[in-house]
């Protein structure tokens, strides 16, 4: 993938060298008819109007190709878009490991995390603002905003409805269990999703992000400009202080640093582990787990301890991709003990691992997995030597000697690691924000639309393209665990989209005097969010018929926007 975005790099970055000329007029091209004595007629031919009109364009950074055809700006927007959505998932990929290499150790691991992961939206934002000139800033400034509203609304209305539509299951039945046996018959009102209570506080959370869009309306009821400058400086004032309170609330309140490692490691879990437990056809190997269950249970008492668990962790080598082995132990235990006896019996186990395999996407990411898992089903002559190796490395690792050195360096490896990934995607979109930007604007110029309503679609679909999979991916377990995770972690990303992109939007309008025509986008995320929000608050379980209202309620978006600012004067 990466070598063949460099190949579309260089081949575009060539067309820049490419030359033309004109043709002026002058006695040159003039051409004799033959019919020197004619008297009424010329004697010459004249090819009038051989002559064409030079349209250039000003390549960004001296070397980025440009174009001023319509067709070449699209392809140049979707080159534009794929480089975007790369370094998205660089920033994505580097922000995670951090999030799990500091476990919930870290009280601040949380906020930064979804910080890092508002990125790619903040510097689109800053660069848009900044890079213009001063007949284009406005226009700049207004498709940041667009492309701050199009996340939001695209977050609660597409990947919303498809959290829903994916993991609908049967509400008549039990919600613990991903079995797709004896359900009811399929209908929009049996089938739907259930949340728990915390994802109910987490859309809360978010409603509280609308009291800076609610003041914000006031500057278009006032109608005054001081009074616009008054509204915006306390919104932003407002704004900042959200962030900051939500910062410290999440560092001291640890349940929503552990869901969020938990939709992580969930993610880890399902698509790392046990490639050689599934059968040819896809199916859990019962066999194969049952005599794993055998390696892990040292003691042999049926039984599996949390110690033993460990010993797997430790055997899985699972340090070497950043994660913290209690925290991975603790979710993986809490999810198999069914009973609550703080041991893991053969059926649990059985159970457990048959619901990992069913619902894991497994790629080929499964390799080392793989061979681990062989390595832990070999033969009894390797096991007797895996044990010792196992049980000695539970010891070293309880005694806190050269285990815990290496768990050290492999931390501060996955700590470099993770600054590579992050400073590596930060410098690509801050390197495509400029030409991204322009391109928008000059393609929305020549199709004759607002640009704002470019960027609503196109910049969040890149940015976005990652979450959703996952969502989806996530939903798919079809149970209400699942959809709590996924769906807390969407209203969570909306929450400090809203407050960290607002801020520096705001904060950009003060600094460079901007004149405030962005009430059309503030207000449509205010409808949006405030619905989303207070549905989520006050029920607990979701139909799959309202994924279709989700759905519809994202081009109905984009229509009121369009009539606000078209029709209505808001733009």
């Amino acid at each position: 993938m990466i070598k063949a975005a460099f190949n579309i790099f260089l081949v575009l970055s060539a067309i820049h060298f490419a030359k033309s000329r004109t043709i002026r007029e002058d006695e040159s091209i003039l051409i004799s008819d033959g019919l020197m004595d004619h008297k009424n007629g010329s004697k010459f031919l004249k090819i009038d109007g051989l002559r064409t009109t030079t349209v250039t364009c000003e390549p960004t950074y001296g070397f980025l190709p440009c174009t001023t055809e319509i067709w070449g700006q699209l392809f140049l927007l979707v080159v534009y878009e794929y480089l975007l959505s790369l370094s998205a998932h660089y920033i994505s990929e580097g922000s995670e490991l951090f999030l799990e290499t500091s476990g919930t150790d870290n009280i601040f691991s949380a906020s930064v995390f979804q910080m890092l992961g508002m990125f790619p939206q903040v510097i689109l934002v800053l660069v848009a603002g900044f890079s213009g000139t001063s007949d284009t800033v406005q226009s700049m400034a207004e498709m940041g905003m667009g492309l701050l509203a199009g996340s939001v609304i695209m977050n609660l209305t597409l990947i919303w409805g498809s959290v829903v539509a994916f993991g609908s299951y049967s509400l008549s039945q039990a919600s613990t269990s991903s079995n797709t046996e004896n359900q009811d018959k399929f209908s929009l009102t049996g089938y739907g999703v259930r949340t728990d209570n915390q994802t109910k506080t987490t859309a809360r959370i978010m409603l509280l992000s609308m009291i800076p869009f609610l003041l914000l309306q006031l500057a278009k009821i006032l109608n005054s400009t001081l009074a616009t400058r008054i509204i915006v400086i306390v919104s932003l004032i407002v704004t900042l202080i959200y962030l900051i309170t939500y910062c410290i609330y999440q560092a001291f309140t640890p349940w929503i640093r552990e869901r969020r490692l938990e939709y992580l490691m969930r993610k880890y879990g399902q698509t790392n582990i046990l490639q050689a437990l599934r059968m040819s056809n896809g199916e859990p190997n019962e066999a194969n787990i049952r005599e794993l269950f055998q390696k892990i249970d040292q003691n042999s008492n049926t039984q599996i301890s949390a110690a033993e668990l460990r010993a797997l962790v430790i055997g899985i080598q699972i340090e070497e991709v950043g994660l913290n082995e209690d925290d991975f132990v603790s979710k993986v235990f809490e999810e198999f003990d069914i009973s609550g006896d703080s041991n893991i019996s053969e059926n649990e186990f059985i159970q457990g691992l048959s619901k990992w395999i069913s619902n894991a996407n497994v790629s080929g990411k499964n390799n080392q997995a793989t061979q681990t898992v062989k390595k832990l089903t070999s033969s009894n002559s390797n096991s007797k030597g895996n044990s010792e190796e196992q049980q000695s490395l539970v010891a070293k690792k309880a005694e806190g000697n050269q285990a815990s050195k290496n768990t050290n360096k492999n931390a501060w490896w996955s700590y470099i690691k993770a600054a590579f990934l992050i400073l590596s995607g930060t410098a690509v979109t801050f390197l495509l924000a400029t030409p991204l930007m322009q391109t928008l604007q000059e393609f929305a110029t020549d199709i004759n639309i607002p640009s704002f309503l470019v960027s609503y679609f196109v910049v969040p679909l890149a940015l976005s393209f990652k979450q959703a999979y996952r969502a989806i991916t996530s939903a798919r377990e079809k149970t209400e665990k699942a959809v709590s995770l996924t769906l807390s972690e969407l209203y969570g990303g909306v929450f400090m989209n809203n407050v960290m992109g607002l801020a520096i939007f705001l904060a950009l309008v003060c600094i460079k005097d901007l004149s405030w025509d962005v009430s059309a986008e503030i207000l449509t995320v205010l409808i949006i969010c405030s619905g989303m929000g207070l549905s989520a608050t006050f029920s607990s379980k979701f139909p799959f018929w309202t994924c279709i209202i989700a759905y519809a309620l994202y081009p109905i978006s984009l229509a009121f926007i369009y009539v606000l600012t078209t029709f209505c004067g808001w733009g």
